[in-house]
């Protein structure tokens, strides 16, 4: 009897307590219910906003609207008058997506580009004619033409006679990556070149004057040929887009130039 009793009361304890349980998790996932229904505001865009737009032009794109907890992105922006003033739009925004921290950026990053895993950048001050007259842009893919005029060698011998190597020119790299451009203001200081859509037409077209810092992004080897080449030698940069042909290339001497160059 005693242990039919026990048996009973140890049934009731059993089922109280997965009734609590129950309780618990019913409770629980109702609060969660609840709060994902809760109404937080974000900022929706109002209409299409290309890359660039300054911060303040972004306000005016926006609207504050309320939408479920749930759905709001992590990185939504909450309160635009507590992000830098400096920040642009890092991407084109469309009408209708919730605006991003992560698709503002500094104004100073647009005239950048990203540089592929493995490699370095590299800067070299170039004069216009010899960076495509100055049109270059962060994002553009260069060839890079080392130049290089006579070198005294020795002649083989063991003798004090000297020789000198030919005049030579390679277009040595291909589809280099240009990272920034930047111009030599009047003031002294280094300024974006172009790096701004939607910038004046008619001050893009017109050539500088001054001469250019020009960023690559190149591996470790191209670092030192690059860097011998604008110690003793010329470099000159092409407008090498991806469908640019390299074959055909070598070191160029005089005889090269009258006797060996190939028709297209």
């Amino acid at each position: 009897m005693n242990r039919k009793i026990s048996g009973i009361l140890l049934a009731v304890v059993l089922a109280g307590a997965g009734t609590l349980a129950l309780v618990a998790y019913v409770r629980s996932a109702k609060e969660q219910a609840v709060a994902g229904e809760q109404r937080v505001e974000v900022y929706v865009l109002q209409s299409a906003t290309p890359r660039g737009t300054s911060l303040a032009d972004v306000r005016g794109a926006v609207e504050r609207v309320e939408v479920p907890a749930k759905v709001r992105p992590d990185d939504a922006v909450t309160d635009l008058d507590e992000l830098d003033e400096d920040l642009v739009a890092g991407v084109d925004l469309a009408a209708g997506e919730i605006l991003l921290e992560s698709r503002l950026i500094p104004a100073e990053d647009l005239s950048r580009a990203p540089v592929e895993e493995g490699l370095q950048e590299l800067t070299v001050a170039l004069e216009p004619e010899r960076a495509v007259g100055g049109r270059l842009r962060a994002g553009d893919t260069v060839g890079v033409v080392l130049s290089f005029e006579p070198f005294d060698v020795q002649d083989g011998t063991g003798g004090d006679q000297a020789e000198q190597t030919p005049n030579m020119s390679h277009l040595t790299f291909h589809k280099i990556t240009v990272t920034s451009v930047q111009s030599a203001a009047d003031d002294g200081e280094a300024a974006p070149l172009g790096g701004e859509e939607g910038g004046d037409e008619e001050e893009l077209e017109r050539a500088p004057s001054n001469g250019l810092l020009v960023t690559l992004a190149v591996s470790s080897p191209q670092v030192e040929q690059i860097v011998f080449a604008a110690e003793f030698g010329h470099i000159w940069l092409t407008a090498e887009n991806e469908a640019a042909d390299e074959s055909g290339t070598r070191v160029v001497t005089l005889g090269e130039v009258y006797g060996g160059a190939t028709q297209p």
